[in-house]
């Protein structure tokens, strides 16, 4: 492995790692840990009491002002309102979240300096690495919006669409980064297993797309029912067509996933490999945890798992249609 492929697939793991992260802050309800971005309670190291905070050098007035630009009520916006939110835990895991931040724009500014030696043999790596950079500044800047607009429904879904498809680019240029890019190679009776794996792949981006909405239901549940218990959350859930779909939905990505999976096997030269597996055995281990989340309770940590598999599956399924798109030739069995 090459030292770029060693860089850009350390971004990549970094912002899968930081997708797990995330969803700890979201589970948690600890995203409006900070209140401010980028210092954390006017501060570069954030308090662990509330005595720690110099009231008077918070810039209310900037809060009220961004408050009313993200489409929030700036009358909410007070001192002492702000205070009182002050949560040592969800502060630290918040400032947390950020710092692993840190590293993805690191190894992306990095792959894109180790990018320009491709430009004459494979321009399309500089060109993605430059998309990489692009989004993970869009991302920094959609998370201080974030902030300022108190989690506003809709904010957080475009946040997470935009993560998603930086790791896609990220993936893309892991891909191209090898001396020799990894191919599919499959049967002549497979040369539609690419399209097989296609409609899977499409199947799990538009549940994931439900998903988050739902999420977005059980971040308002957590602000309106605070302490009560979260089995409570599923019953409310039920009676909204979204939730229906989306757990509805599920099965037709499970069918499709192991008809995808069945496909490979059959059609794949060697049979089905890591990928396959790894993709398939998500989508069951998504399907568990759903039936955890629906049956038992909307639990912090199977929440967590749910987001953070869900994208580590995007990066494999990506990375298989890329092989299974390359142009090769089909081999007669």
């Amino acid at each position: 492995m090459s030292t770029f492929q060693k860089v850009a697939l350390a971004a990549l793991v970094f912002t899968l790692f930081l997708m797990f992260v995330g969803a700890i802050v979201r589970a948690t309800g600890a995203g409006m840990g900070c209140p401010d971005w980028p210092k954390c309670w006017g501060q570069y190291i954030p308090p662990t009491s509330v005595e720690e905070i110099d009231a008077d050098s918070l810039p209310i007035e900037r809060y009220k002002e961004k408050a009313e630009r993200y489409g929030r009520n700036p009358d909410e916006v007070t001192r002492e309102n702000v205070l009182a939110e002050f949560n040592p835990t969800h502060t630290w895991t918040e400032f947390i979240n950020r710092l692993c931040s840190l590293p993805i724009g690191l190894f992306t500014l990095l792959t894109l300096v180790l990018s320009f030696k491709f430009v004459k043999k494979r321009p399309l790596i500089p060109i993605l690495a430059v998309v990489a950079t692009f989004l993970v500044g869009l991302n920094a800047w959609m998370g201080a919006r974030i902030v300022y607009s108190g989690l506003k429904p809709g904010t957080i879904t475009t946040h997470m669409a935009l993560a998603v498809l930086l790791i896609c680019v990220q993936v893309g240029i892991v891909w191209l980064g090898r001396e020799e890019t990894w191919k599919l190679k499959v049967t002549q009776l497979g040369r539609k297993l690419k399209w097989v794996g296609l409609v899977a792949f499409l199947f799990i981006i538009l549940e994931g797309i439900m998903g988050s909405q739902v999420r977005e239901m059980t971040d308002a549940l957590k602000k309106s029912h605070g302490d009560a218990p979260r089995i409570e959350w599923s019953a409310e859930l039920e009676q909204t067509w979204m939730y229906l779909v989306h757990r509805s939905f599920s099965w037709a990505v499970l069918v499709t996933s192991i008809l995808f999976y069945i496909a490979s096997r059959n059609f794949r030269v060697g049979g089905a490999g890591w990928h396959e597996k790894v993709i398939l055995g998500i989508v069951i281990a998504q399907m568990v945890l759903g039936l955890v989340l629906s049956q038992v309770g909307v639990l912090p940590v199977v929440q967590v798992l749910h987001i953070g598999l869900s994208s580590l599956l995007v990066a494999v399924f990506f990375h298989w249609l890329l092989a299974a798109f390359a142009r090769v030739p089909s081999i007669r069995v």
